[in-house]
């Protein structure tokens, strides 16, 4: 298995033995910064995952929590945001599939935190970064998000729906009808 991850920690599949065990991971400096500049983050502080592994025939279960201290950038002002992460996570690896070109695969709603292995390495660390991944807001918005955004013009949620509509029609047949009086 060729490792491209900035976090790999691969586990060989013949070493758990069907036996439960439990994995403390912790990102070092130079794997947090790599994992900063992969997923954008103004800072990656810490990130840990303490995950008990468990084997069913040829499915390989990591359960536990990963835990991160992060800023991310405000998508309006671009400040950093800072986030603490503590995420439970159950991450299912499975053989891959031999699919021939032309047969569809499709991932149910219950596969989204599956892996595949090639049924000699799963890499845990890899798992670990994309659920960090997929635990970040994709937005992530400062509290002088507003006031910017406001004074940019930009409604907000509340006033660009529908009863933000409304709202704003009372109000300007209230203007109208203290004009008219």
């Amino acid at each position: 298995m060729v490792t491209l991850s900035e976090f790999s920690h691969e586990l060989k599949i013949s070493e758990l033995g069907g036996k439960m065990r439990s994995i403390h991971l912790s990102a070092d400096a130079s794997q947090r910064a790599a994992l900063a500049k992969r997923f954008d983050l103004a800072a990656l502080d810490r990130l840990d995952a303490d995950l008990t592994m468990t084997t069913e025939r040829s499915d390989i279960f990591a359960t536990g929590e990963l835990n991160a201290v992060l800023a991310q950038t405000c998508v309006a002002t671009g400040e950093p945001v800072p986030v603490t992460v503590s995420e439970a996570v159950t991450i299912r690896f499975i053989p891959e599939p031999r699919i021939n070109e032309e047969a569809e695969f499709e991932l149910a709603e219950e596969d989204c935190d599956v892996m595949f292995h090639d049924g000699q390495l799963i890499d845990l660390g890899e798992a670990v970064a994309q659920s960090l991944g997929l635990a970040l807001d994709p937005y992530p918005r400062s509290p002088n998000a507003d006031a910017l955004l406001k004074s940019a013009g930009v409604k907000g949620e509340d006033e660009a729906g529908p009863f933000g509509v409304l709202a704003s029609l009372k109000e300007k047949l209230e203007k109208k009808m203290m004009r008219d009086v």
